[in-house]
C-alpha cells in the first residue's frame, strides 16, 4: 500500500484502497508480484517493495489491473523487469492474451508499447482528472505466441 499511495497520482484518483486490493486478491485467478530495489521479484521480508503488479485471469487471458513503482525507484530497469516477470508468469500459467487499461496521457505506455502491448480500443473521456478534465482510458492486447 506504500508505492499505492505513492505511485500514483491523486490528479487522476487511479489508486485503489486497501479494501479495493484485499478485495480482488481472494478472488480465483487473481495473482500479484512484488518487485525490490535490487531488481529481485522475491523480495525478503527486509526488502521494502520498489514496486508491483496486480492481475486477474481467466480461461487464457489475463487482464494487468495495477502496475506501480515507486517515484524513487523509477528510471532504473524495475518497471520493465517487474513487466517482464509479469509476462512471463502469464504465459508459465497459460495465458495466451494479455490486456491492461490505462489513462491516455500514461507515461508508462511506451514501457507497454516496447514489450509488445497493442491498442485495441478506446473508452472516451472515461477518466476524470481532479480539475474535471476528461481523459480516454485505451485498451491494450499482448498476443502471446
Amino acid at each position: 500500500m506504500a508505492v499505492m499511495e505513492c505511485a500514483f497520482s491523486p490528479e487522476y484518483g487511479e489508486a485503489w484502497n486497501r479494501r479495493q486490493v484485499s478485495d480482488t486478491l481472494v478472488l480465483t485467478g487473481t495473482h500479484y508480484a512484488l518487485i525490490a530495489p535490487d531488481g529481485s521479484t522475491r523480495p525478503t521480508g527486509s526488502d521494502p517493495a520498489a514496486g508491483f503488479a496486480l492481475s486477474r485471469g481467466v480461461f487464457d487471458e489475463e487482464e494487468l489491473l495495477l502496475f506501480a513503482i515507486a517515484p524513487q525507484w523509477r528510471r532504473r530497469g524495475l518497471g520493465q523487469a517487474l513487466l517482464v516477470h509479469f509476462i512471463e508468469s502469464a504465459r508459465q500459467r497459460g495465458k495466451k492474451r494479455l490486456f491492461l487499461e490505462m489513462r491516455h496521457n500514461n507515461p508508462a505506455g511506451k514501457l507497454y508499447c516496447a514489450h509488445g502491448f497493442r491498442p485495441i480500443g478506446i473508452r472516451p473521456r472515461y477518466y476524470c482528472a481532479l480539475n474535471g478534465d476528461r481523459i480516454d482510458a485505451i485498451t491494450q492486447e499482448l498476443v502471446l505466441a
